[in-house]
């Protein structure tokens, strides 16, 4: 998969099938739409594109709302697409300044001319252009002039699943972890470089790994203690991470800290992914550390019957 930074860097394809959004999630409903596009190419001897915005407009569009955390940093988007088979990846850098393009801009200047588009492959109520003028009526009455056809997903091929990125958000945010899964398709994951904490988990006799997300912009689950998979350097390994402001202790900071079953090894600013599995419980304030002690050990014990039953 080729991936563009700029229109400007994109040559015309001869037959183009393309698909534009901002795909937070690449979940099953965005799957569906990449599956029939990677199926028209193919029978078209076409090449596949993927038109996508980052950073996400709502960022751009109101700044003050801090409210929208997002399921995919780019460099998580950009493989789970090259997964489904995507030829060609463009992101546009979106701006107020390219808020303001209308449809029929986006449709003559973008679509037609730039990447020379054949086939449209879009999801149910699409929108696009200024204030989301953009629909698809408007493409189907465009595609004559311009020689190209569009197809939209039906709504009931999305519907049996009930499928959205924002309900994808909100599983997380309540740790719904089993609903996030069944609607990516994939267990949920976040990366993150290996910082110093106070090695208050080594105390306690369960030694952490405290995670600096690598994008800010991205959801952190609820608070509370989790089974995960680990990922550090190509190996798999079980865990439990906790997420919170550490309460027993007086912290006023959220902490993100995994331990990392059967694993002693310093990683300090090496990286790691962690794959959500199930929420075991809420975070909780304990009236001393042996208190805390003795429920980490009853976590841990559970954490590994979840991971044995997976």
């Amino acid at each position: 998969m080729k991936i563009y930074h700029s229109l400007d860097d994109f040559v015309r394809l001869n037959y183009a099938v393309v698909t534009s959004g901002t795909f937070d999630g690449v979940h099953l409903g965005h799957q569906k739409i990449l599956q029939r596009l990677h199926e028209i190419a193919r029978k078209n001897n076409g090449e596949s594109v993927v038109i996508t915005f980052w950073p996400h407009p709502r960022l751009i569009l109101k700044p003050a709302d801090i409210s929208l955390k997002l399921i995919n940093t780019f460099e998580e988007k950009a493989e789970l697409l090259r997964q489904q088979n995507v030829n060609h990846l463009i992101r546009i850098p979106f701006t107020k300044e390219f808020s303001q393009i209308s449809s029929q801009e986006f449709i003559t200047n973008i679509l037609v001319k730039t990447i020379g588009t054949k086939k449209l492959v879009i999801g149910y109520d699409h929108r696009f252009g200024k204030n989301r003028e953009g629909s698809f009526e408007q493409l189907k009455l465009n595609g004559p002039t311009y020689g190209f056809d569009v197809e939209e997903i039906p709504q009931q091929d999305i519907d049996h699943v009930a499928v959205s990125s924002s309900k994808i958000r909100t599983a997380l945010e309540h740790g719904d972890i089993d609903t996030a899964t069944h609607f990516l398709g994939r267990r949920y994951s976040l990366s993150g470089r290996i910082i110093k904490g106070d090695k208050l988990g080594r105390v306690l006799g369960f030694p952490t790994a405290n995670i600096d997300p690598d994008s800010h912009d991205k959801l952190v689950p609820v608070e509370g203690i989790y089974a995960v998979k680990v990922i550090h350097d190509r190996q798999e390994y079980g865990g439990m991470l906790y997420i919170g402001n550490r309460p027993t202790v007086g912290g006023t900071r959220r902490s993100i800290e995994v331990n990392i079953f059967q694993f002693n090894k310093e990683i300090y600013g090496e990286s790691l992914t962690v794959f959500f599995i199930k929420l075991i419980r809420s975070d909780s304030k304990f009236g001393d550390l042996e208190s805390l002690k003795k429920q980490l050990y009853l976590d841990k014990v559970e954490a590994l019957k979840v991971l044995e039953s997976q």
